[in-house]
């Protein structure tokens, strides 16, 4: 599928009201560059497109002029199987995301066979100087090592980050009231102690109260600690 062939596509699958829905909620959109296709169509286009193993072209096309495309984007990347060619492809688009929905919905699947690898580049990408680049390996941080691959080193490497960025900082906030929900007697002296800056700290609380996955009493205990 060539450029010109792909553009008529997602035309096709315009939809005006989720258009005008999307310019809405994402910051700094220009209404120019938004096309308005639903994200289970665009899911399904990143499918054939791997099927066919014809999206190599279409990667290399930096930048792209939709959100669309580089949603498109993201969801090829999240499915591409070989580790080293996902994270090429990953290293070369993420200083062109832009946005937190580009952001986080992009998820390679072929992460979970290599967290150990995984881990080091996160290392490497809440180093970066590019917002949505430090967001994502918080999100990596927060999809990989929450569960049975659970490393307690992590959370201290998200406490440690200081960002003028909303959507870095709400990133952290999500990620540890999501650690205090998984893990919390490890997450909670970092709250304890207030080793997040000031207003992420709020927002981890906030966001933990209003989580069903903890008890009562411990909803409880973090509002005293705000």
């Amino acid at each position: 599928m060539n450029k010109t062939e792909l553009c008529q596509k997602l035309y096709d699958l315009q939809d005006l009201k989720y258009r005008d829905m999307q310019i809405r909620i994402i910051p700094g959109a220009e209404p120019a560059s938004v096309i308005g296709v639903r994200t289970p169509e665009l899911r399904s286009i990143a499918a054939e497109m791997l099927k066919a193993g014809d999206y190599g072209t279409f990667l290399e096309a930096l930048p792209h002029k939709f959100f669309e495309e580089n949603q498109l984007h993201a969801f090829i990347i999240s499915g591409i199987k070989d580790f080293d060619e996902c994270m090429a492809e990953l290293e070369k688009f993420l200083p062109f995301v832009d946005n937190w929905a580009t952001c986080d919905q992009m998820s390679p699947k072929v992460f979970r066979k290599h967290r150990k690898a995984l881990l080091e580049q996160i290392k490497e990408w809440i180093k970066s100087d590019e917002p949505y680049t430090v967001r994502f390996g918080v999100k990596m941080l927060m999809e990989h090592f929450l569960d049975e691959d659970y490393d307690p080193v992590c959370p201290g490497m998200a406490a440690a980050l200081r960002s003028d960025d909303y959507y870095v900082n709400m990133m952290i906030a999500w990620y540890f009231a999501t650690g205090l929900a998984k893990q919390y007697e490890s997450f909670l002296p970092f709250i304890e102690e207030r080793r997040l800056d000031a207003w992420t700290h709020k927002k981890a609380i906030q966001k933990s109260v209003e989580s069903r996955r903890l008890t009562d009493e411990q909803k409880q205990y973090l509002k005293q600690l705000k």
